[in-house]
């Protein structure tokens, strides 16, 4: 079964929604994300639920392209986390088809941010999207059990965990902790690699993970090991934020190499019964 590829937002962060759909139509990628929230104060975002014209001009584009909408970006679960913030994201998300919305754990209160994540899993329900909580190691869900705990805890269709495999090689997620998320809340991966060793200071991971990534099979992250884990057929959004690297050889060259490299790596994942 061949994975549905998606352009993730922080691959192309400079590149508007309309524009990025035509990038995917031209590399041969299935979908899109959008990152409508930045993910820290004064990043780049393009806020469709704020723009009427804009959203439109989205929705009429999309109309006429095989290209979909698959996820947004990204809801912060943080201490003074309220659902009802998200209701115009999801309304736009819902207009543009959207599957999945991104979820970064931000609480360090475990059981305030578990109830915070329920409540965002039941709110997504409605719209039809899954809420998918990725574990990154410098949060508050550091890791694929972590996830899983606060996951478990929510009730509904829209229970999602997101593996991200630069943040499974810099965490202590095992092949076993990822053998163990429930594969109905797997609904997506993202694919990159990264350096080895790893960065042991937060700051640094946290610049590598939106500047410095690397083409899947040039860093050392154990990629084939790890999707030899999860469902056959995983969609598999390309993450990959790396400025200096896509600058040298041009954005169509960059994106060429990344679905080459991407579909090598999921070649060589083993074949398992029950996958």
């Amino acid at each position: 079964m061949t994975a549905p590829l998606g352009l993730a937002a922080l691959t192309v962060l400079d590149t508007a929604p309309l524009a990025q759909v035509d990038l995917a139509e031209k590399h041969g990628f299935d979908t899109i994300g959008i990152r409508m929230l930045p993910a820290a104060p004064g990043t780049t975002a393009y806020p469709l639920h704020e723009d009427p014209a804009a959203l439109d001009a989205l929705v009429r584009r999309l109309e006429d392209s095989p290209i979909e909408v698959f996820d947004l970006e990204i809801i912060r679960l943080g201490a003074d986390f309220d659902e009802k913030d998200y209701v115009p994201l999801l309304e736009a998300g819902a207009r543009l088809g959207a599957r999945a919305v991104l979820v970064g754990g931000d609480d360090r209160d475990r059981p305030r941010l578990t109830d915070s994540y329920a409540r965002l899993a039941a709110l997504c329900a409605n719209y039809g999207i899954v809420a998918s909580l990725e574990f990154m190691p410098w949060t508050a869900v550091p890791d694929a059990t972590a996830a899983i705990e606060i996951v478990s805890q929510a009730d509904g269709p829209a229970r999602s965990v997101l593996v991200d495999a630069l943040h499974v090689g810099r965490s202590s997620t095992t092949a076993a902790d990822l053998a163990a998320i429930p594969r109905e809340w797997l609904h997506y991966a993202q694919m990159c690699d990264g350096a080895v060793p790893a960065p042991t200071d937060d700051a640094e991971l946290i610049r590598q993970a939106r500047e410095e990534r690397l083409v899947p099979g040039a860093g050392g992250i154990p990629l084939a090991d790890i999707w030899s884990t999860l469902p056959a057929g995983l969609p598999v959004s390309v993450e990959l934020p790396n400025e200096p690297l896509r600058r040298a050889v041009g954005t169509d060259a960059w994106l060429a190499r990344l679905v080459a490299a991407t579909r090598e790596v999921l070649a060589q994942v083993p074949a398992a019964t029950g996958r």
